[in-house]
């Protein structure tokens, strides 16, 4: 089922969760100082919410952080309506743990949900479930700390959810909850971060009955997406901090307040609803504060983004060097779990592509074969990505059939082999375009780099792809071997010394003389693996110099090496994100050219051949340049 939304976008919904609000400014009860900046960061997000100006606001729990139970409770709760004060727009309430209660389990220390705790929020906030429309389409609010409470009130919820669902079956319909139904898996063992069973099959069961087009949750406070039927889910970041036992999903240090304050991972979202579909776009708000007598510094409107759902920009690809599915375990922390393991998915990587309108992924086939990540790479194909599958080697009837079966994810498969192999590869990739409909596109390893050396030294560099000087020698082999053009596409490797601008220029010309297309891999590293490249601007400006390659060029696909930092081994480089999978100063400017080209397409602009700008049919330009302090800027004009 394809996810990509169709049509006009009808109204905007804005999401927030976590805030976490305290009885008093600069102070919490919380040990961690991020804790204490939960009022002046919650208000900062309601400021950018009012700037973005949508329909209204859903907030998806955990309004305050006082339990019902404690003094300060009422009093946090008058700091949370202040700050929700500042919008002028309406806000929804779904009640979280710290609002309500938490969910009736045995070994948790805090107050967990009873008739009492119910009356305190209804005072406070108002009703614990409810449903509301807008616009033609309906909205549902859920009371998650009643499922499987035995409380008079779980059983009302019930019925009425399903009176609820069963009264408009094909009316377009969100809902919002505060714990999510499961974090990675719906067989996951319950956990503080998940609905236990049975409640959580009974709403499972219910969301594929009645296939609600969309889901979010919170409590986490951290990212995960996920597809139950036909309904994609949603677990959205906190405004205040991150819960760092999931620091675990990183393989460096955890950072500030041991990872509480990862503050590049806390922020809001907007909803997008379109008349078919949706996009949920994250806004980072990075911790920022804003005090109660202050404004937003910057004025302006809505900001500008670009989503993998709604780009058409498919030729520019990111190398997933690292696994970007990856699930592992997160230690008993002997705070909100102590008895097991808990088995997360690490779904950053989604995430950051999302932000940045990236579509193309280049994977190894290991997660092809691997079925969890190929059931990723199917969901992520729903919403628009691609994927260049790449192996070393003449793949065997198994791996034929396997790329035949799943041939609706590749963009296309790229077959490295050696060069003396070649004309015998030639049948199989026949098969590969005849049998399974599969665009090849053909590298090669390079095993004579000794020679490089003057063949004295010794070394296992391993290098793949061709060069822009052989496209000749190319052109003599695919006339003898691939009379019937089954070969799609040419691998040119492009080195860290050579202007990825420069390249596309000659590719295009390569094109035309190979009758196929080309794809330029662009290399972050340079020919030693002792040398590292981790200058930011740098790196930024060789990132964004191959973005207007590609997006300028129609006869290449560009591929950028690499998404995530190599910190540590060989060729040593920073990428688009760091190891948390925040976005460095190259994701953040990619974000803004991404969306600036959207109304493509692009081509050079005519003029200066070492101008680095592109420009549609409209006469809009989009140039890459560098100010005084070699900090690249994206300049538009019109």
């Amino acid at each position: 089922m394809k996810r990509r939304p169709k049509g006009d976008k009808l109204f905007t919904v804005g999401l927030v969760a976590d805030t976490h609000c305290n009885e008093r400014e600069d102070f919490s009860a919380s040990p961690y100082p991020a804790n204490a900046e939960a009022n002046p960061r919650a208000r900062y997000v309601m400021a950018c919410l009012e700037r973005e100006a949508p329909d209204f606001v859903v907030h998806l729990g955990d309004m305050v952080n006082p339990v019902p139970e404690l003094p300060t409770y009422a009093s946090s709760v008058v700091e949370f309506k202040k700050i929700a004060a500042g919008l002028s727009i309406p806000i929804h309430l779904v009640p979280g743990n710290h609002d309500v209660g938490d969910k009736p389990v045995s070994w948790i220390p805090a107050g967990i949900i009873d008739n009492h705790s119910i009356a305190t929020y209804e005072t406070a906030f108002g009703r614990p479930f409810y449903a509301f429309h807008h616009k033609d389409v309906r909205f549902i609010v859920l009371n998650a700390a009643l499922v499987n409470s035995g409380l008079t009130q779980e059983s009302q919820q019930r019925h009425w959810l399903e009176n609820e669902l069963k009264s408009a079956p094909g009316i377009r319909t969100f809902v919002f909850i505060h714990y999510p139904l499961f974090v990675s898996d719906p067989d996951e063992p319950g956990s503080y971060d998940n609905l236990e069973e049975p409640g959580r099959s009974w709403l499972i069961d219910l969301v594929e009955t009645y296939k609600p087009e969309g889901l979010f949750a919170a409590h986490v406070h951290n990212f995960w997406y996920d597809v139950i039927g036909d309904t994609e889910t949603y677990v959205l970041p906190s405004t205040c901090f991150v819960r760092h036992d999931y620091s675990e999903m990183y393989r460096v240090e955890p950072g500030d307040q041991y990872g509480r304050n990862d503050i590049a991972k806390l922020g809001f979202a907007v909803l997008d609803i379109f008349e078919q579909g949706h996009v949920v776009h994250y806004q980072r708000s990075y911790g920022a504060l804003l005090k109660p007598d202050d404004t937003l510094p910057v004025a302006t409107g809505p900001i500008q983004r670009v989503h993998t759902k709604t780009s058409a920009i498919g030729n520019l690809a990111v190398d997933m060097r690292r696994s970007w599915a990856e699930e592992l375990d997160i230690a008993p922390s002997g705070a909100v779990d102590e008895f097991r393991r808990k088995r997360a998915r690490n779904d950053y990587p989604v995430m950051a592509l999302w932000e940045m309108g990236l579509r193309a992924m280049r994977v190894p086939i290991q997660d092809l074969i691997d079925t969890r990540v190929r059931r990723r790479m199917e969901l992520l194909e729903a919403v628009g990505h691609t994927f260049q599958v790449y192996c070393y080697g003449t793949p065997d009837q198994a791996l034929v059939t396997l790329l035949a079966r799943h041939r609706h994810l590749l963009r296309a498969f790229e077959m490295v082999i050696n060069w003396e192999d070649a004309a015998r590869a030639c049948s199989t990739i026949k098969k590969l375009k005849d049998e399974a409909g599969i665009a090849v596109c053909l590298s090669r390893v390079n095993r004579k780099d000794a020679a490089k050396f003057g063949g004295s030294r010794y070394n296992h560099l391993i290098s793949h792809g061709f060069t822009l000087a052989e496209i000749n020698e190319i052109s003599a082999f695919l006339m003898a071997n691939d009379p019937d053009r089954d070969v799609s596409e040419i691998m040119i490797a492009v080195p860290r010394d050579t202007c990825p601008w420069q390249a596309a220029e000659q590719a295009e010309q390569a094109a035309k003389v190979l009758d196929r297309r080309i794809c330029l891999y662009i290399r972050s590293s340079g020919s030693s693996p002792a040398e590292a490249f981790v200058d930011d601007k740098a790196n930024a400006t060789r990132f964004l110099t191959a973005a207007f390659a590609g997006l300028s060029g129609r006869a290449a696909t560009v591929v950028l090496d690499t998404f995530t930092d190599a910190d540590r081994g060989y060729f040593v480089r920073t990428g688009l994100v760091d190891r948390r999978y925040n976005p460095r100063l190259a994701a953040r400017l990619m974000q803004t050219l991404m969306a600036a080209a959207a109304a493509g397409p692009w081509r050079r602009a005519t003029g200066d051949q070492n101008r680095i700008a592109i420009v549609n049919a409209a006469g809009r330009e989009i140039r890459l340049r560098l100010g005084n302090d070699g900090l690249p800027e994206i300049r538009c004009s019109n």
